[in-house]
């Protein structure tokens, strides 16, 4: 007994950060990627030690890790397993944006973040510093601009066609996203930005209308780069990726759009030194492609990918993000015929008071699957039929 004691505290340790809570815009697909993570970790000989706080999860089940701390994912909590554990790392990836907010305390304070730096995933989550990149690799993006206060909201405004889109920087889900359409509008919003997130930046884009919305996920290696799928959303671009119908692979979007979404995908990639994961969301107007954000970290449709192509993505980016194999190692083939479609799952009946009109700020609890043998299907037919149903007021 003492002697396998002995060799476990020989181990190299990883922590896992979770995703907390289950809630609008932070769902179950996270708890996915912490668990293949964590099983990805224990293969390659780490001690893994998982922290989150859901008992409805896996990840939070007694035997999935070598250690589990059942506390809140905030850094004053974290901050002391750290100090007692003093891992080798931190997997900040897996577990959604509560995980990676988390990257700025745990860069200060002189932990190592596993795979892709905090300084990257911050030009990336930086709306500023990452339109500077873009700008750098030739990449479109919707013009933009920074507001500390409605005047200065107004004043980008005077530059910037409406409609706009207002949100606030570093927040999860599109919280208090909005499309605004005059002066008025904008100043509501922005002062109820700043009520209810007063250290907070407001973000005003330029709104491109009746666009068509695409992402892409991948893996980069630090050499190779590999998509692991390209979604076209259902919806136009306006309601959040995250309440809209998306199909796996692509259906109706030209070569050559194609073609520049992988192009940009991966000079993006290169450019942040990704190691491990990256979501790039796009938006689509007159066949001319726009970056609209990147996502350094797992996003909620990775898993779903996995499960339609069945690959096991998420045990080969962990693999990489710990630097035991590159992508070189792996023999990736996908299994699917036919489609498959992402379905939004929405609880209005238990919040009957909340709006169901769909729009850029995310009301989903999450998702499911459905497969499709092709575009004629009456399922996808249907939801094509009432596209313009959720074109945004």
């Amino acid at each position: 007994m003492a002697k396998n004691e002995s060799i476990a505290t020989d181990k190299k340790k990883i922590v896992v950060l979770g995703s907390g809570p289950n809630r609008i815009g932070q769902g179950i697909e996270f708890d996915y990627c912490c668990v293949h993570g964590l099983l990805a970790a224990k293969e390659v000989g780490y001690e893994a030690i998982m922290v989150n706080c859901n008992p409805e999860t896996v990840s939070t089940d007694f035997d999935m890790a070598d250690k589990l701390y059942f506390e809140p994912v905030y850094w004053e909590h974290l901050e002391e397993i750290l100090e007692l554990e003093k891992p080798d790392g931190v997997i900040v990836q897996l577990g959604g944006q509560t995980a990676l907010k988390l990257a700025e305390n745990l860069h200060k304070n002189g932990y190592n973040i596993i795979g892709t730096s905090y300084d990257s995933m911050d030009i990336a989550e930086d709306r500023g510093r990452f339109s500077e990149l873009l700008h750098e690799l030739d990449i479109p993006y919707p013009k933009f601009g920074v507001a500390k206060d409605v005047d200065a909201a107004l004043d980008i405004a005077k530059r910037l066609p409406y409609p706009l889109l207002v949100r606030p920087s570093y927040v999860l889900g599109g919280q208090r996203m909005k499309i605004v359409i005059n002066d008025n509008e904008l100043e509501r919003q922005v002062l109820t930005i700043f009520k209810h997130l007063p250290d907070n930046r407001v973000l005003i884009d330029q709104f491109l209308e009746r666009a068509k919305e695409a992402e892409i996920d991948a893996i980069f290696d630090g050499d190779d780069f590999h998509v692991m799928g390209i979604m076209e959303h259902i919806e136009p671009a306006g309601i959040h990726s995250g309440d809209s119908s998306a199909m796996l692979p692509h259906y109706s979007l030209g070569p050559i759009v194609i073609q520049s979404m992988i192009e940009y995908a991966e000079k993006i990639a290169r450019a942040l030194k990704i190691k491990g994961l990256i979501n790039i969301q796009f938006a689509v107007k007159d066949d001319q492609v726009y970056v609209i954000e990147a996502n350094p970290r797992a996003s909620r449709t990775t898993p779903f990918i996995a499960k339609a192509y069945q690959v096991p993505y998420l045990n080969i980016a962990t693999k990489i993000m710990l630097g035991t194999h590159k992508l070189k190692d792996f023999d990736i083939k996908h299994k699917l015929e036919g489609y498959a479609i992402k379905i939004p799952v929405f609880s209005f009946d238990k919040f009957p008071g909340v709006d169901k009109r769909l729009g850029p700020e995310m009301k989903s609890t999450g998702e499911a699957i459905y497969f499709i043998k092709d575009l004629k299907d009456p399922y996808f037919r249907e939801l094509e039929r009432n596209r313009s149903m959720y074109l945004y007021n």
